[in-house]
């Protein structure tokens, strides 16, 4: 994030903005009766505030490969140093949806960070990429320093857990563009493999289905989400009627970053594919991995459905196939791997804190099919 959309320039990484100077050196509000940015409803003293804050949490994610400092046009990232030799660039670019007007009716902004960094570098991987660096787009109408702190301090708490560098980004305050506290947030993230890394690749029918077990909703289908809990009546502050704090402190539940624990096991071998879950669920994310002519066989008994979605379910009264179709259901991500690795990546995946689930095969056909009931 950076004042540079404070000031109404272009993005600049972390570094103060520099005032407009006239010829012969008098500012540009130097004149009689001129007006200011500040009137305008754009605070650079702010920007300048906010700079100063988030340079801590930056820094904490520099990484091997990082090379610029903060304050320049653009961030530097040597891939030698980083370890590559002959790298293939993957990038990914997401936002978290309505989830944000959740976080900001709230004021619970600690973790929607989070939920920025998990949607792009959980892409990445599933690319088969180590996520390097990550930027951000922060817009508000109204710069707060201190609720801007909060939201750049998660996605420096992401990168931290990824280990991918915030390397910068911008902050746009837009007056008559947003109201109130309202802010929208877009991330960026750029990865690598070395050539020929590529997923998904290899897969085959046969190979087996494991599922990595989600943390809630994560960040899609929350439209959905928000209209249930209108016509519950229930408010965010009301108890959870499916877990601990309040509903909305439980739906606010960050997105589970998966990371570190994918590229272990992708790179102890056997990994053909990977799916991140989100928006169309597991019937719309898993055949993306899949090759023509091969579909997948998920036994969804083979796990319980969360309380968070068993109640979202009775709540809205949905059928099982679009409760499928729009949420997680319980499964983050799912791995394709070779049949003779599935016991070892499981144990592997498990001792890294992943709750693992058997969910089926890959099979001849197409989409998704499912056997059994969720409950």
């Amino acid at each position: 994030m950076t004042p540079g959309g404070v000031a109404g320039g272009g993005a600049i990484l972390y570094a103060a903005p520099k005032w407009l100077v006239a010829p012969g050196g008098t500012t540009m509000t130097d004149g009689k009766n001129g007006l200011t940015y500040a009137e305008a409803g754009v605070d650079i003293d702010a920007g300048n505030a906010l700079v100063e804050r988030i340079k801590p949490a930056a820094k904490r994610t520099q990484r091997p490969g990082t090379m610029s400092g903060l304050g320049g046009f653009g961030a530097l990232f040597d891939l030698k140093a980083a370890g590559y030799s002959d790298p293939i660039l993957v990038a990914a670019t997401d936002g978290v949806g309505t989830k944000l007007r959740i976080a900001i009716d709230t004021g619970h902004l600690d973790t929607i960070g989070i939920d920025l960094v998990a949607m792009c570098v959980n892409d990445l991987v599933c690319q088969g990429a180590e996520p390097l660096f990550f930027l951000d787009y922060f817009a508000t109408g109204k710069l707060d320093v201190d609720q801007a702190t909060r939201i750049i301090n998660g996605i420096a708490e992401g990168c931290a857990q990824s280990g991918c560098a915030l390397v910068g980004g911008e902050t746009a305050e837009m007056p008559g563009m947003y109201h109130g506290g309202d802010f929208d947030l877009a991330g960026f993230s750029v990865g690598a493999m070395e050539r020929g890394a590529d997923l998904p690749q290899g897969v085959v029918k046969g190979d087996r289905l494991i599922g990595l077990a989600s943390n809630g909703v994560h960040s899609n289908g929350y439209s959905l989400v928000r209209k249930i809990v209108e016509v519950s009546g229930l408010g965010w502050d009301a108890a959870s009627p499916f877990g601990a704090g309040t509903l909305g402190e439980a739906l606010l539940a960050p997105t589970r970053l998966y990371v570190k624990q994918a590229l272990a096991a992708i790179r102890s071998g056997g990994v053909h594919g990977l799916a991140h879950i989100t928006g169309g669920g597991l019937t719309e994310n898993l055949p993306r991995v899949l090759p023509e002519g091969l579909g997948a066989e998920i036994d969804l008994e083979a796990w319980r459905l969360p309380p968070v979605f068993d109640w979202l379910n009775r709540s809205a009264g949905m059928a099982q196939a679009e409760l499928l179709k729009t949420f997680n259901c319980g499964i983050g991500l799912i791995l394709v791997v070779d049949a003779g690795r599935e016991t070892a990546l499981s144990a592997l995946l498990a001792d890294a804190g992943e709750t693992v689930i058997p969910l089926g095969t890959v099979i001849e056909g197409q989409g998704v099919r499912y056997k059994g009931t969720l409950a």
